[in-house]
């Protein structure tokens, strides 16, 4: 015995109005209206610091592009089926080729990592001493001089200007 079961398509809803974000919306709108308001206060007020209340509302206005930028950017409707590589979820047709890049990528990163340490273990594995140990250091200068020293002794060169 078979029923047969009907999907209804998912409709995405729609916003009427100002659309999804509308905290943003009034937001700009009231940095919007109070920039407005202090710049006039500045322009026909006839205070003695005008200026003070011109720039303080151009900067106002420019801030509300901030919840500008929050509204439209929230508003923007993308496809589901464009949002499935974002969120992890991969497509069947490129799942091997993904896998063989993460590999490749993998390999890649753990052999830049690993050219770091001593012989391929971390500071943290085995002994703690540094790496430079006993061994000779060749200085040299911008006049050609070289000094050879072991890390053993100190040597104390005196730079005259």
């Amino acid at each position: 015995m078979s029923t047969t079961v009907e999907i209804e398509p998912v409709m995405e809803r729609r916003y009427g109005g100002v659309g999804r974000c509308k905290c943003s919306f009034w937001f700009a709108v009231a940095h919007d209206i109070f920039g407005v308001f202090i710049m006039m206060v500045g322009v026909f007020g006839g205070l003695v610091i005008h200026d003070l209340f011109i720039y303080a509302g151009a900067i106002v206005i420019f801030l509300s592009l901030i919840w500008w930028v929050f509204w439209y950017s929230g508003n923007i409707d993308v496809p589901p089926e464009e949002l499935e590589d974002d969120v992890g979820m991969i497509k069947l047709k490129n799942h091997r080729l993904s896998r063989v890049v993460r590999r490749v990528s993998d390999r890649l990163s753990s052999g830049i990592r690993n050219s770091f340490r001593k012989n391929g273990r971390s500071m943290r594995e085995g002994d703690n001493r540094p790496s430079n140990t006993g061994t000779d250091v060749s200085l040299s200068t911008i006049y050609n001089a070289t000094i050879a020293s072991s890390s053993k002794e100190l040597v104390r060169e005196t730079l005259s200007i």
